[in-house]
């Protein structure tokens, strides 16, 4: 399995592109802005997008990609693009994106009869099965109705993404008992941001450290959703901490790869792949 990382951070900047993997060629999950580094062809390739929550930058991109894309598929005779997501957020992108005030309704375009995208709900629990890859939904903890995903290999190994999530007792009690290789988790806040980091129910190291605490194994831990120019203040927080996981900085570019019981992180531009300690 391969996982591409298109975007990573909190918020944009120079270099900073919100949440966004890639899984082989045709599954995305989130759509934030750094699916914008995608060739128009590798847009038109996707037919999956699985989406956490409602929140601008995990789904910035759905719109714009579907307009990018119409006349390639087409013209290629694809069928519609399939947003997994929870009722509550396909809701929400219903009422407040694509309500023809704020972007076009493409679950009605280029026609009603064959339209480039099409909402398919989801629950917690659920596995999908999207082309060749099977994907678990997991819970999250967040201020919207909120999800994680694991992406399950052949050898039943697992890449996870926690999503946005604060403290979250029912994804530990998941992450247990599957096989987890890899696991990308946001930490959002500095220590000092600590009430932030509650009120918003996102992670900063401090809470970080407690929910590792329940992985049951060490494992590959990849940080990310830090807020542009924070990553040094962030990542030096959870170096000083003692912890039996790998931990590595998540960047954009990188190309996560996991082949049977190896799991390896391959970095593209500076600093894709630095351990915290």
């Amino acid at each position: 399995m391969q996982i591409r990382v298109l975007g990573c951070s909190g918020s944009i900047a120079a270099g900073c592109r919100t949440t966004s993997f890639l899984i082989g060629h045709d599954v995305l999950v989130d759509a934030g802005t750094g699916v914008g580094d995608l060739t128009l062809d590798e847009m038109a390739a996707i037919d999956h997008i699985v989406v956490s929550h409602s929140h601008l930058d995990h789904v910035l991109s759905i719109g714009l990609l579907a307009d990018s894309v119409t006349r390639k598929r087409e013209a290629r005779q694809r069928p519609p693009v399939q947003v997994h997501a929870l009722p509550e957020t396909i809701d929400a992108l219903r009422r407040h994106v694509f309500n023809g005030v704020i972007w076009p309704d493409f679950t009605r375009l280029p026609s009603a009869e064959h339209p480039i995208l099409a909402f398919v709900p989801f629950a917690v629990g659920e596995v999908l099965s999207l082309g060749g890859q099977r994907v678990e939904v997991l819970p999250a903890s967040h201020t919207v109705p909120a999800v994680g995903f694991a992406a399950i290999g052949p050898d039943g190994g697992c890449w996870v993404f926690t999503g946005d999530t604060g403290p979250n007792a029912a994804l530990w009690a998941r992450l247990a008992e599957l096989d987890v290789r890899m696991l990308v988790i946001e930490t959002a806040f500095r220590n000092d941001e600590r009430p932030l980091a509650n009120i918003s129910r996102h992670l900063c190291p401090s809470l970080l450290e407690g929910e590792l605490a329940s992985l049951p194994r060490p494992t590959d831990v990849y940080i990310t959703h830090i807020k542009p120019g924070e990553q040094e203040a962030v990542m030096a927080e959870i170096g000083r901490q003692q912890s039996p996981h790998r931990i590595h900085t998540l960047a954009s570019g990188q190309v996560l790869v996991m082949d049977a019981a190896v799991a390896t992180g391959v970095g593209v531009g500076v600093g894709a792949d630095a351990p915290a300690r």
